[in-house]
Formats: structure tokens, C-alpha cells, sequence
């Protein structure tokens, strides 16, 4: 290991879980040089809101929002569980419910992409990245970059 990576390292360890995590997504953010990517936690009723975000500028904040509870339910909740991944190039030709779309039209997203963070094979919250300028094609790297960087996130524990 060289000396860079060494400090790097031990920065690491000694950062507060907020700041690993704000960390973490930042740095993901900056790799695929998208305009947010959020995490989106649930306390033990399964209610879901933001409590992390990264963005390429501040109008596009959303932190401390909840999800459409309409259209965010029980039913999804598992899937992601069982660890469903959800990638949406363009919102607009997605087969997705109405209500969904204009949740995500509301919250100016284009492109969508969702990974779960998974801790002892619990759903603890959705690593959640978005392209609001334009359609993002998203490739087989990206997903691996998003599922290296949800497990990541699981390792720090409790979000």
C-alpha cells in the first residue's frame, strides 16, 4: 500500500458515519457524473425518506423527502429486499404506474437507477442514483459500481 492510500485509509476509519457515507456518495456521484444520487433509508415502520444527498447543484435537493406511498408499498419493499435492481434509462417510456411517473417527474428525474442496501439481509435503505438533465444510459459497470457502493454503505452499519 502506498503512503497516499495509507492516509486515506486511516482518514477513513476516524470519519463519523455521516461523513463516510456523504463521502461515499459523493464519490459516486462525481464517478458517473450524474446530477443527484441519494440514499433513501426506512425506519421500523418501512417509511422511507432521503437522508443523504449528492448533487451536481443545489436546486436539485431533495433531501428529507418521502416516497409516493401509493405507489411505494408493501409489495415493493420486498422486491428490493430480495434484491431487486431497478434501472430506468428514460422515466417517460417506462412501464410504470402514473402515479410513479409523476412522483419522479415532481422530483425533475429523467433517469433512474436503484440499488437496495442490504444489512444482515434486511433492507436498511435504497442507494438511489438520478440523471434529471437528460436520458443516461446505464451500463453494465455502472451497475457494478452501484452494487460495490450499496455494499459499501451496508458496511458502515445502521444509516
Amino acid at each position: 500500500m502506498n503512503r497516499s492510500s495509507h492516509i486515506n485509509t486511516d482518514r477513513w476509519r476516524y470519519m463519523d458515519k455521516d461523513a463516510r457515507v456523504q463521502s461515499t456518495i459523493d464519490t459516486l456521484r462525481q464517478h458517473l457524473d450524474i446530477d443527484r444520487v441519494v440514499v433513501y433509508t426506512f425506519n421500523s415502520d418501512r417509511v422511507g425518506r432521503v437522508t443523504f444527498e449528492s448533487l451536481s447543484d443545489r436546486q436539485l435537493s431533495i433531501l428529507s423527502t418521502s416516497g409516493a406511498d401509493d405507489c411505494f408499498n408493501s409489495e415493493y419493499t420486498k422486491l428490493y429486499e430480495d434484491g431487486r435492481i431497478r434501472v430506468m434509462v428514460d422515466i417517460e417510456l417506462e412501464p410504470i404506474q402514473s402515479c410513479h411517473r409523476e412522483f419522479l417527474r415532481g422530483l425533475k428525474i429523467r433517469s433512474n437507477f436503484i440499488v437496495p442496501i442490504l444489512i444482515d439481509r434486511k433492507l436498511a435503505g435504497l442507494l438511489v442514483a438520478h440523471h434529471c438533465q437528460a436520458i443516461y444510459d446505464w451500463s453494465a459497470a455502472h451497475i457494478q459500481v452501484m452494487q460495490a457502493t450499496a455494499q459499501d454503505l451496508a458496511t458502515i452499519g445502521n444509516l
